[in-house]
């Protein structure tokens, strides 16, 4: 164990689960972790149950009140996944953060190996489920399609973004906020804040009980939250740069159809009643305007935003610990 995690009587890994819904399946996750963990790390286990209408929180309770290492926490309602790994992410101590599924899907067994990666100097190391057991045609084809995407957007090449089974260093975590799905991107806003990213091939297992709880249907929203992960990677500091590129291209755009209007009327000797070039000339100079306006408004807007107070995107409803456990790292 880690001598300053010791001192400060905090575990070396934590792992951290969401939970939604998977009643059926928590206890064998929970053996399973226990067996792989057990001798090798001084571990907690951080459930994050997103707003389950089964019995999982009460699976987790009974599971907490055995395991002191257990510590769950209950929303309100569902949040969604990336609230839920973000909540787990605040509230674990581990100078280690281990992500991973509760559907029994990613293999507990494969953890030690990916923290073995991290002394290798990375900072992340990203699961790749080489050989799934999903169905094609609403999870693996959208899956393909989606990795290639964030891949080619982003420039950080993973063959796997959407593996929940993660494992990073807490300092890349500290500085990463999270919203949307924005989870898949860690590896990405991470790489771009100059972090190592490593990927390793794991263990994928059938699921044997629940229900997938994601399809076809999130697709448009992990494409919405690429271009939002662009945005922030590339201009979330000088937006104006963005705005005022537009800017420009609308002004050269007024100023072509502007000299093709004055060719017109001057050479030509056209009518420029109701000419929609002319029209179009308007509207351009108008856009450039507006453009150039909402850049310098993005500029303050950013800057507000830099500078103000920190907001979960959850809210907690219990958190259950063993007494004495005085909650997430600081």
């Amino acid at each position: 164990m880690d001598e300053h995690s010791a001192e400060l009587g905090r575990p070396e890994v934590s792992v951290v689960v969401p939970v939604l819904n998977e009643q059926d399946n928590l206890s064998a996750l929970y053996e399973q972790i226990t067996e792989t963990l057990t001798d090798k790390y001084d571990y907690e286990v951080v459930f994050v149950d997103d707003g389950s209408s089964d019995d999982s929180f009460a699976v987790l309770g009974r599971l907490q009140e055995s395991d002191p290492k257990i510590r769950v926490i209950r929303f309100r309602r569902n949040f969604g996944q990336t609230a839920a790994l973000s909540a787990g992410f605040t509230h674990s101590r581990g100078k280690i953060i281990v992500a991973i599924d509760a559907d029994l899907q990613n293999d507990p067994a494969d953890i030690p190996e990916m923290i073995a990666k991290l002394d290798e100097g990375f900072d992340v190391v990203s699961g790749w489920r080489k050989k799934r057991h999903d169905k094609a045609v609403t999870r693996l084809v959208p899956s393909k399609i989606a990795n290639w995407l964030i891949g080619r957007i982003t420039g950080v090449r993973l063959h796997d973004f959407g593996c929940t089974l993660k494992v990073y260093r807490r300092e890349v975590l500290a500085e990463t906020k999270l919203y949307g799905e924005m989870h898949r991107f860690i590896p990405a806003l991470a790489s771009w804040s100059g972090a190592r990213i490593a990927e390793m091939v794991v263990n994928h297992r059938p699921r044997t009980a629940g229900a997938p709880k994601y399809g076809l249907g999130r697709t448009l929203k992990v494409i919405l939250d690429l271009i939002t992960v662009k945005f922030l990677g590339s201009f979330s500091t000088k937006p104006i740069y963005i705005f005022g590129g537009l800017g420009t291209v609308s002004a050269l755009g007024a100023v072509v159809c502007g000299l093709i209007v004055i060719y017109q009327k001057l050479i030509l000797d056209h009518d420029m009643t109701g000419n929609p070039l002319l029209i179009l000339t308007v509207l351009l100079i108008l856009a450039t305007i507006q453009l150039i306006l909402m850049g310098l408004l993005a500029e303050m807007l950013v800057r507000t935003y830099h500078e103000s107070q920190d907001r979960p995107t959850y809210a907690i409803k219990e958190i259950l610990q063993s007494p004495g456990d005085s909650g997430g790292c600081k």
